[in-house]
């Protein structure tokens, strides 16, 4: 399939969405923005054995930080043209970053979502 970029926040009830989209996707590998509490308690709270990569982030850094750090942390890992980009967890400063980064480095993105039916992949 492709690669799936997400934010990990540190809010509750988002969690178990994002470890669905995880988990019943064929995702070739998952990058996971996050800050410490949630690189700590990732694999406590959501049970995946896909290939996992974690950039821990401080969320109070400025924006435009926060998009440097994600782009240095992407550059070179995404063979494809598209990644599916997930921002269920979250808030806005995290998502503005992470869709900048995604721009910055020339990738074309797929928003991911859940439904009822499961993970909606959307162009």
């Amino acid at each position: 399939m492709t690669s799936l970029v997400a934010v990990l926040g540190s809010g509750k009830g988002s969690w178990a969405a994002l470890g669905e989209i995880i988990n019943k996707e064929p995702w070739d590998k998952v990058f996971l923005v996050t800050n410490e509490f949630g690189k700590e308690n990732y694999s406590k709270r959501i049970r995946s054995s896909k290939e996992t990569e974690f950039l821990v982030l401080n969320f109070e850094d400025d924006v435009t930080v926060l998009s440097e750090r994600i782009v240095s942390f992407l550059q070179g890992k995404i063979p494809d043209l598209e990644v599916g980009v997930c921002i269920l967890s979250g808030e806005g400063r995290e998502h503005t970053a992470l869709i900048s980064a995604v721009l910055k480095l020339g990738l074309s993105m797929r928003i991911v979502a859940l439904s009822k039916e499961g993970a909606v992949i959307e162009p």
